[in-house]
């Protein structure tokens, strides 16, 4: 992983009922450590987040996290971790995620989880950053939100090229080595055009 040193995970902040996930979340973390990635996340001790957080940790790999103050309590912050950030709000805990971040993985969660990844996403296709992102397909969970983008597709609301942009892997060094061998796009015509 070449210039990707810093990767930001969107997961769930609950553990799920999928031992499959958490034994995913585990290996990420620990992963990242034994490759020098910086773990980015939203800094919770709870949930998939705590998971890939504290298997990162125990590695002895470097794990920075990213809250808004409003969820900074105590039963839910990791007070372990190499840096905390605190932001005032939810839009800016994104924003500094993306700014700290080299590339994204997305783990299986809820609505949030969903939420990061396609503002992510829509920002890489909106040329706000060029960074790779990559979502863990863990044990199909993903399966049918990628048939809903093919359908946007086949329909006519989703470029091809932007359908694209989201890599996808059930395997986490075949994510990292995509994310690796990553191509921005160029940006959007009508993004670069002169504006009167």
């Amino acid at each position: 992983m070449s210039d990707i040193k810093k990767i930001c995970v969107f997961c769930g902040s609950s553990d799920g009922n999928d031992e499959t996930i958490q034994r995913a979340a585990q290996a990420l973390g620990a992963i990242f450590a034994e490759k020098n990635i910086t773990l980015v996340y939203g800094a919770a001790k709870i949930g998939i987040m705590g998971t890939v957080a504290q298997a990162c940790l125990d590695a002895k790999g470097e794990v920075i996290g990213i809250i808004p103050n409003f969820l900074k309590k105590k039963e839910v912050v990791h007070l372990g971790l190499t840096q905390l950030i605190t932001t005032k709000n939810m839009h800016e805990r994104k924003l500094q995620m993306q700014e700290v971040s080299d590339g994204f993985i997305t783990l299986p969660g809820g609505m949030g989880t969903l939420e990061e990844l396609f503002e992510i996403t829509t920002w890489l296709q909106l040329g706000l950053h060029q960074k790779p992102i990559g979502l863990l397909n863990v044990n199909g969970f993903y399966d049918s939100l990628l048939a809903l983008l093919e359908t946007m597709v086949r329909k006519g609301f989703l470029s091809m090229e932007n359908y694209e942009l989201l890599l996808v892997d059930t395997e986490i060094e075949g994510l990292l080595a995509k994310m690796d061998a990553f191509k921005p796009p160029r940006l959007p015509h009508w993004l670069t055009e002169e504006r009167t």
